[in-house]
């Protein structure tokens, strides 16, 4: 038995330059951040030869060519395993249907690639098994999503992921000291809006909006080292700033992207003291994540009390194998 874990992740700005289609013609900059959020995925020999999976659903099955799953059916095309294995995955915040805005199909597609070369008796560095989950979900699975996500999953950490024009994706980690890496952390609040959504549906429509919105998302990669440097002199008024004008941005690129729920639940946050927010991920559901000075937390705890607090804590590991025997 394989067992492996891999992070969720929290996006603070930069979401949408990491479409190729942008990046080929400007650099983009994501800042982002693993978090103490899991996908698990295991994978055992199976005595009888068949192939099982086991997901949201559950998939009983003689060949890897009968698998419905579309990231589970292409990752064992690219490991060439095709019989002979059960798969398993949970998560600790499961995404039933479509998605929360925490990178969940990205962490669950570098998480199953890790664990099946694993199997196969092969490790892979972060950025092959990035690149490798990338090519999975957007060119064989064929998912309108950007890049971000993969890199993010397998490295994990605090890092600002740089896409350059000539196609390179570096991830560059972001060292605080860990006095102001834990204040950073504690003005934080992250809310469940409730609702889940289809990404691929907003980011199709994003995708096709690149030409209109480049000056946009040109000004949301430029926000990444402005973002840093508020973060690092522990400016929390500028970095809700900023994170609120790359929201009003990253809401211009789809009309999917926020809704009046959203608005509402957002609006009554900052009536209740928060610097600023963003919806985390596509949009359109998910988690609201917003920085407030300390004794407004209670605060706006009590006006958004219909919706669950999340705890969420940041964290510096990877993809990686926690139980092979």
């Amino acid at each position: 038995m394989i067992i492996s874990q891999t992070p969720l992740r929290i996006s603070f700005v930069g979401g949408g330059t990491d479409f190729e289609s942008f990046y080929r013609q400007y650099p983009g900059k994501v800042l982002s951040t693993a978090i103490d959020k899991y996908f698990y995925i295991t994978v055992n020999p199976r005595f009888d030869g068949k192939l099982k999976i086991s997901y949201s659903e559950t998939e009983l099955v003689n060949h890897s060519s009968q698998v419905k799953h579309p990231l589970v059916k292409a990752a064992l095309e690219e490991t060439g395993i095709e019989t002979g294995i059960d798969i398993v995955s949970l998560s600790d915040i499961p995404a039933y249907k479509t998605g929360l805005g925490l990178g969940s199909s990205s962490s669950f597609t570098v998480g199953l690639l890790n664990c099946l070369y694993e199997y196969l008796g092969q490790k892979l560095s972060p950025s092959v098994l990035a690149e490798k989950a990338c090519e999975i979900e957007i060119e064989r699975a064929g998912s309108p999503i950007g890049k971000q996500d993969q890199y993010a999953a397998a490295f994990g950490g605090l890092n600002v992921i740089n896409f350059n024009t000539n196609g390179e994706i570096e991830v560059s980690p972001v060292l605080l000291n860990p006095r102001t890496r834990q204040n950073f952390e504690k003005h934080l609040l992250v809310f469940f809006t409730g609702k889940e959504r289809s990404a691929n549906l907003i980011l199709s429509e994003q995708k096709q909006n690149i030409e209109k919105k480049i000056d946009s998302l040109k000004k949301m990669s430029d926000m990444v080292p402005v973002l840093m440097a508020a973060i690092g002199q522990e400016n929390f008024k500028k970095v809700g700033e900023i994170l609120h004008e790359n929201w009003m941005l990253k809401k211009d690129l789809s009309q999917g992207v926020s809704n009046p729920h959203i608005d509402a639940m957002y609006e009554t946050a900052l009536k209740a003291g928060a610097f600023g927010g963003k919806i985390l991920g596509a949009g359109g559901g998910g988690f609201l994540l917003v920085i407030a000075p300390l004794e407004r937390h209670q605060k706006i705890k009590e006006v958004l009390s219909a919706y669950t607090l999340t705890t969420l804590h940041f964290s510096d590991v990877g993809s990686r194998i926690v139980f092979k025997n």
